[in-house]
């Protein structure tokens, strides 16, 4: 009984281990997908064979689904993991269905899943017992429950979604009177969005100006200085300049003057002056015949002079 026991555990390497995992695999996604890859790789040489419950089964046991089992199975198909594709899985394994299929290990998630008999037992209780399961691990933040409750939380977007779309109200199940209430709440909604869009743009602008005011008001103060220190520079060279200028006039109208004087003089020069140590004398055609002389003993004229003459020319005849 051990024997056999073991070698069913161990399998022989020399050919593909086969291994089964089962599951609804509603709206097929990537977490499906990894649980898939984990269990072909369960070992370096595996077939992996996927079962498939059809809908009579989910629905009575689980709940209704969004695809029908067709499109449930030929999703799988398209799974590069998945070498077979079983339809009509049972929902419960037994030994029978192990034979059949030459199943070496059943793949799955450890936590438990109710049987069909109601009394809360797992239906990989078997298999686990005869230790023939292979344990895979769930991807978090993924499953066909999580992507229905999105659906179903934003209902009346997915509805608007479907109405623009093309689809008619009576396609989507809507009434009138609501398909127009979805409509303007759905106008009121982009119009308040379009309202906070706004508003974020606003204080990112005002976020930017306080974190860059600093920055600002040092530039400012830089670029300020810097027209002071040119304005300085130019009204210096302006004003140099206008001195320059005025100094240049000055000059201009000393040279002028000197010139004007030069010229009276030498105008003067026409005019003969005699210096003695003595005595000057003065020729003008203006003055008299009549001859004036200064000496450091006093003052005489000509007429003098002749008078003298005459006096003593008298006292030599007598």
């Amino acid at each position: 009984m051990n024997n056999n026991e073991n070698k069913s555990n161990n399998p022989d390497l020399d050919r593909p281990v086969r291994v089964y995992a089962d599951g609804i695999y509603d709206l097929f996604h990537f977490g499906h997908a990894r649980s898939l890859e984990q269990a072909k790789k369960s070992f370096p040489n595996t077939y992996l064979l996927v079962g498939c419950c059809n809908d009579e089964i989910t629905h009575k046991y689980k709940g209704k689904t969004v695809m029908t089992e067709a499109e449930r199975y030929e999703s799988l198909r398209h799974c590069k993991w998945v070498d077979e594709v079983i339809p009509d899985a049972p929902w419960v394994i037994n030994q029978e269905f192990l034979d059949k299929h030459k199943i070496d290990f059943v793949a799955h998630d450890s936590l438990p899943y109710a049987d069909a008999s109601g009394a809360g037992k797992d239906v990989y209780e078997f298999v686990k017992a005869a230790g023939k399961f292979k344990e895979t691990k769930r991807t978090e933040g993924i499953s066909t429950s999580d992507i229905i409750m999105r659906i179903v939380k934003d209902y009346n977007q997915y509805v608007m979604r479907n109405l623009d779309r093309g689809y008619s109200r009576k396609e989507l199940g809507v009434s009138y009177v609501k398909e127009k209430r979805l409509r303007v709440n759905m106008r009121l909604k982009k119009l308040h969005e379009k309202v906070k869009e706004h508003q974020e743009k606003v204080g990112e602008k005002i976020q930017t100006v306080a974190m860059h005011r600093d920055e600002w008001v040092e530039n400012a103060d830089r670029w300020v200085a810097g027209f002071l220190e040119m304005f300085e520079e130019g009204f210096h060279k302006m004003g140099t300049a206008i001195r320059d200028r005025i100094q240049e006039r000055l000059r201009g109208q000393q040279s002028g003057d000197s010139t004007y004087l030069l010229q009276n003089c030498k105008s003067d020069e026409d005019e003969e002056y005699y210096y003695d140590e003595e005595e000057y004398y003065y020729d003008d055609d203006d003055y008299d015949d009549d001859e004036e002389y200064y000496d450091d003993d006093g003052y005489y004229d000509e007429k003098d002079e002749k008078n003298g003459k005459e006096k003593k020319a008298e006292k030599e005849k007598k």
